[in-house]
């Protein structure tokens, strides 16, 4: 809803370092088909708010996908390094194992067309019955993969909702293809049999974020990270653009803090 100017300005007023450009449909910063003229523009703007891009979030899972080589040709003549794909659903008809043996080979490929750009694609797990939720999944797809192409965009929210307790396993076994990560906080609000996600600030909800610095800074993980604001008034909040611009830089200041002191407890610049 913002100007790629207005867009960096926020960003920068915020606190942050980087923009993590949507490339995809509908919604979003540069639509695919638009990518040659449009994603110069919004990185020329990041660049002069002294913002950098190394990042972009994309819907690609192949190289077959519309515009898909297309936009990562253009993102490595631009200096964007990691790109988050798209998603992955099973197939009922082939059940778990089968689905992702019959995912591999387009992976394969894609990772090699990565490589190639001197780019990496990064699959985000995602809690929820997709694939990749469970991350021993995403562990299966990757396993043969050369981490320098393909690897994960790890999201410890979504992790912990998955793995409340045995989330540092699964994170141990991605680390080699761990190249960027998400960060958000979410709280569980429960009834009886009954559990629901509610997105809150970092900080406020149950990811045990120092334990994870601490095991990033053991694991060695290093890579750009993006702050997804997930909670209202970002998303779910009838209000006006006006509102939104007057309301976000204080919010995004505060979750922007959070991580920074719990970072700099571990010693993560």
């Amino acid at each position: 809803w913002l100007s790629y100017a207005e867009t960096a300005a926020l960003a920068k007023e915020s606190g942050y370092g980087g923009i993590d450009y949507t490339v995809r449909v509908p919604q979003s910063h540069v639509l695919p088909e638009k990518v040659k003229e449009d994603l110069p523009r919004a990185i020329d703007a990041a660049h002069a708010a002294g913002l950098k891009v190394e990042m972009m979030t994309t819907e690609i899972t192949s190289v077959r996908d519309k515009h898909a080589e297309t936009v990562l040709r253009t993102a490595a003549k631009l200096g964007v390094k990691y790109y988050r794909t798209g998603n992955f659903n099973y197939d009922p008809k082939l059940g778990v194992m089968g689905t992702l043996g019959q995912l591999k080979p387009a992976l394969k490929e894609l990772a090699a067309l990565n490589q190639s750009l001197g780019l990496h694609g990064a699959i985000q797990n995602h809690a929820g019955p997709r694939s990749v939720g469970a991350l021993w999944d995403l562990y299966e797809l990757l396993r043969d993969i050369d981490p320098r192409g393909l690897g994960v965009q790890y999201d410890i929210r979504h992790a912990v909702v998955e793995g409340a307790q045995s989330w540092p396993v699964t994170l141990k076994l991605l680390a080699p293809w761990i190249k960027c990560t998400d960060l958000k906080d979410f709280k569980w609000e429960q009834a009886p049999g009954k559990a629901t996600i509610e997105n809150v600030p970092i900080g406020e909800g149950v990811v045990p974020f120092d334990a994870y610095f601490k095991l990033v800074r053991e694991l060695n993980l290093a890579g750009p990270m993006s702050v997804h604001l997930e909670y209202a008034p970002f998303e779910r909040s009838q209000i006006s653009n006006a509102e939104k611009r007057a309301q976000f830089p204080a919010l995004m200041r505060k979750d922007h803090v959070a991580l920074k002191g719990c970072m700099a407890r571990h010693g993560i610049g």
